[in-house]
């Protein structure tokens, strides 16, 4: 029988983390070390943020470099892992009151590649991308995480890749290690303590809790992949937060483990 599978959610952060020896990418790839192999990854990434759900349908998904003004090595950067048509069907099958769209256009976004090549850096697990429905609230993104949540039995890790505080309007560009945001910390805090208590509807309505939450989460697509994970969880496990720590003032890069 098959080992549950954890899931996680991953604060992937600046797309240079990709490149750099740094402590996230020094945690990502402890990560890898530790977790049980998986037979395929799905991923939910902040950046394949679109109208519908659709699910990527490459045998070999390319590398989508979708941001500019870095450094020409991080655009030569290329995550060769290749897709999973197992997986593809296992997630038509648990989704199949939507059902996803196959799209063979999107491939793997930096919310899925900065982090995957410190963690598997062989590139061999197959990858899934799962795009987040942008005209969805929260509490649906949560209820296709518990659909999904079957999966981890097969084998397959379901990663979330986003940010839990992400504004980048006060993020302080190139420095990284500028001091953090007081509201940042405090929401960070407050929703570690309501993910640790199971308060889960509480932190999918952020919008009710005040300004440090509406600072921290200006815009959704970087919060929601976290609702997926959060889904995932079974009675009685626990969550832990393997990486901490805020980058540029405003931006948290806490990893959420369930499992």
């Amino acid at each position: 029988m098959k080992k549950r599978m954890p899931a996680i959610f991953f604060g992937h952060g600046n797309p240079m983390n990709a490149l750099e020896d740094n402590p996230y990418s020094r945690g990502w790839a402890s990560i890898g070390k530790v977790l049980p192999r998986p037979e395929a990854i799905l991923c939910i990434s902040a950046h394949w943020y679109v109208p519908g759900t659709s699910i990527t349908a490459n045998i070999a998904p390319p590398t989508i470099h979708d941001f500019g003004g870095f450094p020409e090595a991080l655009y030569e950067m290329r995550y060769s892992a290749p897709g999973s048509a197992k997986l593809i069907q296992q997630v038509s099958d648990v989704l199949d009151f939507i059902p996803p769209a196959l799209e063979h256009g999107w491939g793997l976004d930096h919310g899925a590649w900065s982090v995957l090549c410190h963690v598997f850096p062989d590139a061999e697990v197959p990858v899934v991308q799962l795009s987040i429905d942008r005209t969805r609230p929260a509490a649906f993104h949560y209820e296709l995480g518990k659909k999904l949540a079957v999966l981890r039995d097969e084998g397959v890790l379901i990663m979330g890749s986003g940010n839990l505080v992400h504004n980048l309007h006060a993020y302080a560009w190139g420095k990284p290690d500028a001091k953090p945001f007081d509201w940042a910390q405090r929401f960070e805090t407050q929703a570690k303590a309501l993910m640790e208590s199971g308060q889960h509807d509480t932190l999918l309505h952020y919008e009710t809790l005040g300004s440090d939450a509406m600072l921290s989460i200006p815009t959704p697509e970087h919060f929601l992949p976290l609702a997926y994970v959060l889904g995932t969880q079974r009675e009685g496990e626990k969550i832990s937060f393997p990486i901490e720590g805020i980058e540029g003032g405003s931006v948290s890069m806490l990893t959420v483990q369930v499992g």
